[in-house]
């Protein structure tokens, strides 16, 4: 027997539609469910992350060495420097999307103006930026060997001081260097492009320069790298050594383990498509405001709308910046 629910009168005004959760328009809770979504997406990624860093921890490359570099400023150490520069910019657009947001609230279509094309411009800055991070993260700086098990050599002098391929290399002029191509390429690949210079070189450029060491990317106690001594560093190099690399990409990393690049180029790269898409969204609505579109809507809810993205976003950045360049 089935027990008739008693009507209270108050189901059409429940479920007839026009109600406002939190008292929050639908497409703000849609850009709320958008962000909850993307901030598990982004969690899990640092999480995987995090989880790698301690499996390898004892190898993992010093942030310190790898971001060093600074435009305009060859050969200066300035290590986090410029990723600094990058994120103030970025939170500082982040206060000017605020001052957007209360202007918009206010109906003060110049203001409004003003404070989203200096946003668009931080982003175009912080965009650009990374970009010039991942050139110098991919080109490298001084380069290293691989060796049997995968491992990283570095070259160091007496100090300590990095020293570059271009200073161990003996070049050898009378043997030719051809690469592989898919006409005479086995199974049909082509070789990658051509290092530098060969193993062959570098083994009896370090040999016959008895100032340089090795330093592998085991790290020591106080989180220093282990520098050997000079007969170690010529057992190493000769026994374990198979190839050169400059640079970082998927497979290898003259600064350690290719992880480390791995999550470098697909955390930071996504993060970097997010403020792309920000900086895109950003110049629609600008172009809106400039026409006046939301001023004959009489609210500026859509400038709030793309404001929690980019607070997003920034927000993100901060947790990328930590995981990545100070932990």
């Amino acid at each position: 027997m089935e027990t008739a629910v008693p009507n209270t009168g108050t189901e059409d005004k429940l479920w007839g539609g026009g109600n406002k959760p939190l008292k929050v328009t639908y497409g703000k809770m849609m850009m709320w469910f958008f962000i909850l979504s993307d901030a598990l997406t982004f969690s899990g990624f640092l999480a995987a992350y995090g989880f790698s860093r301690f499996k390898f921890i004892d190898s993992w490359p010093i942030a310190d060495e790898v971001f060093n570099h600074f435009p305009f400023l060859h050969g200066v150490d300035a290590p986090m420097y410029y990723v600094a520069l990058m994120t103030f910019i970025l939170i500082f657009s982040s206060v000017t999307m605020v001052l957007a947001v209360d202007a918009g609230h206010h109906m003060k279509q110049k203001k409004v103006i003003l404070y989203m094309f200096l946003t668009i411009i931080g982003g175009i800055i912080f965009v650009g930026s990374q970009a010039w991070e991942w050139k110098n993260f991919i080109k490298g700086e001084y380069g290293a060997v691989e060796t049997k098990g995968g491992q990283i050599l570095q070259f160091v002098d007496a100090e300590g001081h990095r020293v570059s391929l271009n200073d161990v290399a003996v070049i050898d002029t009378h043997k030719e260097r051809v690469r592989h191509e898919r006409k005479n390429g086995i199974w049909y690949t082509d070789e990658g492009t051509l290092p530098t210079y060969t193993i062959e070189e570098i083994r009896n450029g370090f040999a016959k320069k008895s100032d340089l060491l090795i330093r592998t990317q085991i790290l020591t106690e106080d989180g220093h790298k282990t520098v050997l001594s000079r007969e170690e560093s010529l057992k190493k190099l000769n026994a374990e050594a198979i190839g050169i690399v400059e640079g970082a990409n998927l497979r290898h990393n003259e600064y350690g383990t290719p992880l480390f690049a791995n999550f470098f180029f697909f955390i930071t790269g996504f993060h970097g498509f997010h403020v792309f898409s920000g900086v895109v969204i950003n110049i629609i609505i600008f172009i809106n405001v400039i026409l006046g579109t939301y001023e004959r809507r009489k609210n500026y809810e859509m400038v709030e709308k793309v404001g929690l993205y980019w607070h997003f976003v920034d927000l993100v950045w901060v947790f990328v910046f930590t995981f990545f360049y100070l932990v």
